[in-house]
């Protein structure tokens, strides 16, 4: 009885916070009737504007998806097949851009190459030049390169990883019948790398369609996907129907990407008998190792070139040399405002909900993992599908499902710590759940042998055992709460500011303090998310993760 009761505190949390804020966008999104809904949904199909966002937001995921292809392709190969010093710790810098909250990602490459930026600066000092020789800024080219840095650590996690562990006397026995490496790529590893380079892709795809403060802070009013769309009809005209028919058709595009992923990840276990371990080799000849030093210059280079001129920038920033003075600035209340916070408090206020979201999303995260380790289990067949829903759900339509349910609770500052715990809960429990399968059943049996009962086995066998991964589990939830926007973006009070709103909000006004501001709060809000990667990294499990 006390076991199912756990179990469903999941299930719970989920209908009240997911699936009750879901069913109320549409609610408002097709009225009381079916004629009011087919009415509804006939004069959004028939505005100028729906169609040429959904395109937008279409062709630019799917570029971005091909772009992030072919360059972390080859990094995969590279990755995957060459032992070398130093791979580890690019393996672990690799994983950098795909945590980093996007309003730390965007004012980084505008610190690099934007108008201001430490390439133009340099450059136009260099060839004496009076205009900025990269002109970037509200283009696509920018939101198409910030895309291919942030999901390239997708494609060679997921692609390199299964291409390590293919066995080389495949590739060994078409060589010895004559076939070139050119011709052993195509007709040996590509047909076994295709299930995880689909599933990769449909990955990138997905978190380019739901593209937020990319395209907020970097296209400006030219460039709107669906899931910017919703954040300007549902605030800035709040047009709460043509908010939540653009919800139930990003719902219906996720939800289709995700159903393909998950039955893509199905087939990855059978494409092949994989062994457990890898095997990479040493690179043997000069060409290979220049093709290891190139991969490892690039990764470097592209990894670590924004973050570095976006902390150095906050220091840099204007013509009187290095400074605090921005830093300082983060501390003063500037607009003497009854509803405006001192920036600095955001920190606090970070801090806060990203520890409420480990309360939270922790026990929920666990007791769900377990429930879905009981073989042949009941609750495993609701849960399941059910923790994979909020991966394919954006954070924006989920924070304007909590405006249109929640009534008076939206406006209470513990909504932000439950919309960011219900985002992280599916990165504990993939993380959590494989540690948990992998521990040996023998264990638990001796133990109830010699008469431990189950909270005593569970304290001395499964707590020492799993305390790595919880502490990665802690990690991700914390460094996702750090940087969540989107959901924050429309539910958070304005006296109660997180990092990342207090960067938008800065990035939103003119004037060089308010930039420099935002450059010092994304350095915070950066050293803050690579202390968790740093975690993350350092006590990373062998299994990996589940995703």
């Amino acid at each position: 009885m006390m076991q199912a009761a756990l179990y469903a505190l999941p299930i719970l949390f989920l209908t009240i916070f997911y699936l009750y804020p879901l069913l109320a966008i549409l609610r408002v999104s097709f009225g009381a009737s079916l004629t009011e809904a087919i009415e509804q949904a006939s004069a959004a199909l028939r505005a100028p504007g729906f169609w040429r966002v959904l395109w937008f937001t279409t062709w630019q995921a799917t570029v971005s998806t091909l772009l992030t292809v072919l360059v972390g392709l080859p990094l995969a190969g590279v990755f995957a097949r060459f032992d070398f010093p130093g791979r580890g710790v690019m393996a672990a810098l690799l994983t950098v851009p795909f945590v980093m909250p996007t309003v730390v990602v965007a004012p980084a490459f505008l610190a690099l190459i934007g108008r201001n930026g430490l390439l133009n600066v340099w450059l136009q000092r260099l060839l004496h030049l009076d205009a900025p020789p990269i002109q970037l800024e509200q283009t696509i080219w920018l939101i198409l390169l910030v895309h291919v840095f942030y999901n390239v650590a997708i494609v060679i996690r997921t692609v390199g990883g299964f291409w390590s562990t293919l066995p080389p006397t495949l590739a060994e026995a078409a060589a010895a019948l004559g076939a070139s490496p050119r011709r052993r790529f195509w007709t040996v590893t590509a047909p076994l790398l295709a299930p995880s380079l689909v599933a990769a892709s449909l990955l990138v795809f997905l978190f380019c369609f739901t593209s937020f403060g990319v395209i907020l802070i970097l296209g400006g009013l030219r460039f709107a996907t669906l899931e910017v769309e919703i954040y300007r009809q549902a605030v800035s005209y709040f047009n709460l129907p043509m908010a939540a028919f653009l919800s139930i058709v990003q719902l219906f595009f996720t939800f289709t990407v995700m159903a393909l992923y998950t039955r893509v990840q199905a087939r990855l276990s059978r494409t092949l008998r994989l062994r457990r371990r890898a095997f990479a080799r040493r690179p043997a000849s000069w060409r290979q190792w220049a093709v290891v030093g190139l991969a490892l210059a690039a990764t470097f280079i592209g990894v670590l070139s924004p973050l570095v001129a976006l902390a150095v920038r906050s220091f840099t920033l204007g013509d009187g040399g290095p400074t605090l003075i921005y830093y300082q600035a983060l501390g003063e209340n500037l607009r003497q405002s009854a509803f405006f916070a001192p920036p600095i408090t955001a920190v606090r206020n970070s801090l806060v909900y990203a520890l409420a979201t480990l309360a939270i999303s922790l026990p929920l995260g666990v007791i769900a993992s377990y429930a879905l380790a009981q073989p042949r289990s009941r609750w495993a067949a609701i849960l399941d599908p059910l923790l994979l829903l909020p991966l394919g759900t954006s954070a924006v339509t989920l924070g304007f499902g909590y405006i249109v349910a929640m009534g008076p609770l939206r406006a209470s500052p513990w909504l932000a710590p439950v919309a960011h715990s219900l985002i992280a809960l599916p990165f504990v429990v993939r993380t959590f759940l494989p540690a948990l399968r992998a521990l040996d059943q023998r264990l638990r049996e001796a133990a109830s042998i010699l008469g431990a009962d189950p909270l005593r086995r569970w304290w001395t066998i499964d707590a020492p055992l799993l305390l790595r991964a919880l502490l990665i589990s802690a990690a991700f939830a914390f460094a996702i709460s750090l940087g969540e926007f989107g959901a924050t973006l429309l539910i958070a009070r304005p006296d109660r500011p997180t990092m990342p709103l207090v960067i938008y909000r800065a990035l939103s006004q003119p004037g060089l303090m308010n930039y420099g501001q935002a450059l010092a709060m994304s350095t915070i809000l950066m050293v803050s998310t690579a202390l968790s990667i740093l975690l993350i990294e350092r006590f990373r499990l062998p299994q990996g993760e589940e995703f």
